[in-house]
């Protein structure tokens, strides 16, 4: 009996996913065994696509037990192409078609709204196949925390096949790797494969920017790839908020940096409350490097998926802090904190008058503007600016009322 390996997930709540148990044999052939509800329906569809994925690979003798739950073709070809490279060696990937919606060549822009993440397990397929129908600003394929130990490597590769496979509905494309330098090796399954955005956790130092940004160049290169991988660094500890204007400022692909809470309070050793009092220092530096390194502040994730009243209250003081959106571990989350976030109609009207007031002035070349007994300053107008663009993305005004300005 050779070595055995099993990759993939089963249990009676597993749903969109498969196991699959493999070992090379000195047989004659293929012995597959295929257990799914569904095989008299796709039981000749799965087998036709595991004879094709050994016979790419070249493997001729295995025996093979696939244990499915409904999973779908990009989740059975990321599970058998990791068990086989783990008995294998192998410069060669099989790798599913892109969706239309997800060219490669898409880059997300700097100034992107940013205001809600929605954080997805990396080795849970069956939650990203609808994610972005939830309509987060960004879908975060996590490889880090919310995968187990023993599961990062073949988690790598559903990672993969869902930036190939599937449509994110507009949402921005964001991996989390793993903390450098191993997650390093994350970049290789990701890069190639359509990511717009790379958050590295437990950042402590611009050191770890640079190796990261060495690797997308060599990936780059590697496989010709010219789109823009913007980066968010997240903050975890005291050495990092005690860095992070450094961290901020030190490459033009940063485009955002993250405070993460609970590995904050863990690293001084104090308890995480609701109300934020004992991280206010912290979250406040995040702010101010952000705002001077010209990139977008982005709070921490709220941890009580059932406590909605308290995570308005969490987005209000964020907002008035400065931050310019929140992550999300659930997708209930999303509408309390865009409807938190969101231009209210206060500011719109504001930002109407201001924008009005200014471009009437410049029409007829005057120089001051004054709104009421306030002086208009170019600071001003351009938070004005900011206001009515976010309002037209997020369907609080029409695009046509700026183009009748």
């Amino acid at each position: 009996m050779g070595k055995t390996v099993t990759c993939g997930n089963q249990s009676e709540h597993i749903r969109s996913d498969c196991q699959v148990i493999l070992e090379l044999t000195d047989n004659d052939g293929l012995d597959i065994q295929l257990n799914s509800k569904v095989k008299s329906l796709y039981g000749d569809s799965i087998i036709a696509l595991t004879h094709e994925i050994f016979n790419f690979f070249g493997v001729e003798n295995a025996r093979i037990i696939i244990n499915d739950s409904g999973a779908l073709p990009f989740v059975i070809s990321a599970r058998i192409e990791a068990a086989l490279k783990q008995l294998m060696v192998s410069d060669k990937d099989y790798l599913p078609d892109f969706h239309p919606d997800n060219s490669i060549s898409l880059t997300t822009s700097r100034e992107k709204s940013r205001i809600s993440r929605l954080y997805i397990p990396g080795n849970s397929p069956g939650l990203m196949i609808n994610a972005g129908l939830h309509h987060p600003d960004g879908i975060i394929l996590d490889l880090e925390d919310a995968v187990a130990p023993d599961k990062k490597y073949e988690a790598r590769f559903i990672v993969r096949n869902a930036l190939r496979a599937l449509s994110f509905y507009g949402a921005e494309r964001m991996i989390r790797i793993n903390q450098i330098p191993y997650g390093l090796a994350d970049l290789d399954f990701i890069i190639p494969h359509g990511v717009n955005l790379i958050l590295i956790p437990k950042c402590e130092n611009s050191h770890q920017i640079k190796l990261v940004n060495e690797k997308i160049g060599i990936i780059s290169t590697k496989h010709y790839l010219t789109h823009k991988v913007w980066l968010m660094p997240i903050i975890e500890s005291a050495k990092g908020v005690m860095n992070a204007f450094e961290i901020a400022n030190s490459a033009n692909n940063i485009v955002a940096m993250a405070i993460g809470l609970e590995d904050f309070t863990a690293d001084l050793g104090i308890t995480r409350t609701k109300e934020g009092a004992e991280s206010f220092v912290a979250r406040s530096q995040i702010i101010l490097s952000c705002k001077a390194a010209g990139i977008q502040p982005i709070d921490s994730v709220f941890s009580d998926i059932e406590d909605l009243e308290s995570l308005r209250q969490s987005a209000l003081q964020s907002k008035a802090l400065g931050f310019v959106g929140m992550g999300c571990i659930h997708p209930r989350q999303i509408k309390p904190i865009h409807d938190t976030f969101a231009p209210q109609i206060e500011e719109i009207e504001k930002a109407k008058k201001i924008v009005i007031a200014y471009e009437d002035a410049q029409s007829k070349g005057i120089g001051v503007v004054a709104l009421g007994t306030k002086m208009i300053d170019p600071p001003v107008v351009k938070k004005a600016l900011h206001t009515i663009e976010l309002a037209i993305n997020m369907g609080r005004i029409s695009q046509s009322w700026r183009e009748k300005q």
